[in-house]
């Protein structure tokens, strides 16, 4: 009989560029926060609504160092997990608090390449008058 299942897979924007840090033995550590969106339109008003979960994502290791050197706010990623939640002590209060966040086994970047922003617009290049030269106008001995 199967232990449990652990695994969550997300597909979202960040909410700010990746935060990374290195243990003293040179393990990278990346978080990062992920906003998924919903809609549906409202049955009583007619409205569309939308609401946006935020997600904690860690990244480890060489996974870490991607999100760092890549990533940014507004990219779009798919992410592979596992839930976890860890207790920590409150620096000012002294009291146990408890975090769950999402540890990445797997990323993978959906923006089209170069559009880490999600305000980058391709600017559009002004057409030219000139055209492409005709075929016959080359000058090579090629045999085919």
């Amino acid at each position: 009989m199967a232990r449990g299942v652990n695994k969550v897979i997300l597909i979202g924007n960040l909410g700010k560029d990746p935060e990374v840090r290195y243990t003293p033995s040179g393990v990278a550590i990346a978080n990062i926060t992920l906003a998924t969106s919903e809609s549906w339109k409202d049955k009583q008003t007619g409205e569309n609504v939308e609401r946006t979960e935020w997600h904690r994502i860690v990244f480890y290791q060489r996974l870490a160092e991607i999100t760092g050197e890549y990533l940014r706010k507004g990219s779009k990623i798919y992410v592979e997990g596992r839930l976890q939640t860890r207790k920590w002590q409150d620096k000012t209060t002294g009291q146990d608090r408890y975090t769950t966040e999402i540890v990445a086994d797997s990323m993978q970047m959906l923006d089209s390449k170069g559009s880490g922003n999600a305000n980058y617009e391709k600017q559009a290049t002004p057409a030219t008058s000139e055209t492409a030269p005709a075929l016959d106008q080359f000058d090579d001995d090629i045999p085919f």
